[in-house]
């Protein structure tokens, strides 16, 4: 996991103000729910009195109260209530949960993951402008698969897979029709066509900060004319947008842990249709059959390959690419070296958090200890550079500077 990024968790609209929501991500459970001027609150699930999960509780008042006895805790991770005690009790200062930044943006809620910062300090969404400043209507959804997100990653930035993974399901003949078929034989030629493209011709690799821009044609070897051409925008820590003639699509690969991947995906509208559907509900149907499509057979196909890869984390050095697989070994490279940098600015490994500097307020692999240990095999993290200018925008949550140390 790179640490000192801005992670897309889930989507916005998935916490609402009457019950707190809980998600795991970046091997950590997460209690996420929004205060009573509808400012969204994201803390650790953990309640520190008996551990039980916040987000199994409710709201209350201004607060999220824990299912097991009730204890309550506000936006600022302190806690407000303890029942047992009564309304007079002095609350131990140490009854508090950590608060993470947090950030709403492209109906997306974006967890700040590294060290901790003072608002100012923290630097703006790594959005590509093609999914940033994208005006078409979309439909977006998502789903865990136990696999590292490394290799999820991979399984966007090519793909020559596509001809060998996805053949034999029924539901492929759709594409086969619709997407790859010609006009003069009535679509009838698809599954042929698809099946013949298997060379990858004039590939290009491009660099900017944290994006990768690739774009190649997959192309049938005897007959030229049986071309795809795509781009692939890689963002940094994990977004991946795919821009096809025949579709366009964004995913966000998010470590839930070190052996699951939620997949946030984002499909367009088809502009073909765009004249004959006026109204933007309309427009999404298209897109909402796509996801459907994605989520139950064609990610369930390349899914099956991935868990059965060796090893089970991807990094350099442990496959052969060939020249084609440039982007694979640019974000390798890259993601290393961010990794490593974290390494290299997390404190010893026998240096206390008061000397530390930072409050442990944070996502627990990111308080620059054990993270420095498991930063050579991908697991872990520090304090990375998180530098590089961003065009998204959102509003970030209030984090108090008095958190628990």
């Amino acid at each position: 996991m790179i640490p000192n990024q801005w992670y897309p968790i889930l989507e916005a609209k998935e916490v609402g103000n009457g019950k707190p929501t809980g998600v795991r991500r970046m091997g950590e459970e997460l209690v996420l729910w929004r205060d009573l001027d509808g400012n969204l609150v994201c803390q650790g699930a953990r309640c520190p009195h008996k551990g039980a999960n916040l987000a199994d509780g409710r709201m209350k008042g201004n607060t999220v109260e824990c299912p097991y006895h009730g204890f309550r805790y506000g936006p600022d991770g302190a806690c407000k209530a303890v029942p047992a005690l009564g309304s007079g009790a002095r609350i131990p200062g140490s009854l508090r949960v950590p608060t993470h930044p947090v950030r709403e943006a492209h109906g997306l809620v974006w967890l700040w993951w590294g060290e901790e910062r003072a608002e100012a300090d923290l630097p703006d969404l790594q959005i590509a402008p093609v999914v940033a400043d994208n005006p078409k209507a979309h439909a977006t959804t998502h789903w865990t698969r136990p696999v590292h997100y490394t290799r999820y990653i991979e399984s966007l930035l090519e793909f020559y897979h596509i001809t060998y993974v996805h053949r034999d399901h029924w539901f492929n003949y759709i594409d086969y029709l619709f997407l790859y078929g010609t006009a003069r034989k009535l679509g009838l030629d698809g599954k042929e066509r698809y099946l013949a493209a298997t060379k990858i011709v004039n590939h290009k690799l491009e660099t900017e900060g944290q994006t990768l821009r690739y774009s190649f044609d997959h192309q049938e070897e005897a007959d030229p004319r049986n071309t795809t051409h795509y781009v692939i925008t890689f963002t940094f820590p994990c977004q991946v947008h795919v821009q096809t003639e025949q579709f366009e699509a964004t995913s966000w690969l998010v470590p839930v842990d070190d052996g699951h991947t939620e997949h946030i995906l984002r499909w367009y509208e088809y502009p073909a249709f765009k004249p004959l559907l006026r109204a933007e509900k309309l427009r999404r149907v298209l897109p909402w059959a796509s996801l459907y499509m994605e989520k139950w057979i064609q990610d369930v196909q390349d899914v099956r390959i991935m868990e059965r890869q060796e090893p089970k984390i991807s990094e350099g050095g442990v496959s052969k690419f060939i020249p084609v697989d440039e982007l694979n070994a640019k974000y390798l490279a890259i993601r290393s070296r961010l990794i490593q940098e974290a390494a290299a600015k997390a404190p010893p490994a026998g240096e206390t958090a008061e000397a530390a500097g930072p409050p442990a307020g944070r996502p627990a692999p990111a308080n620059g200890r054990k993270a420095a240990g498991a930063a050579a095999n991908g697991n872990g993290s520090g304090g990375g550079n998180g530098s590089g200018s961003g065009n998204g925008s959102g509003t970030a949550a209030t984090v108090p500077a008095s958190r628990a140390r």
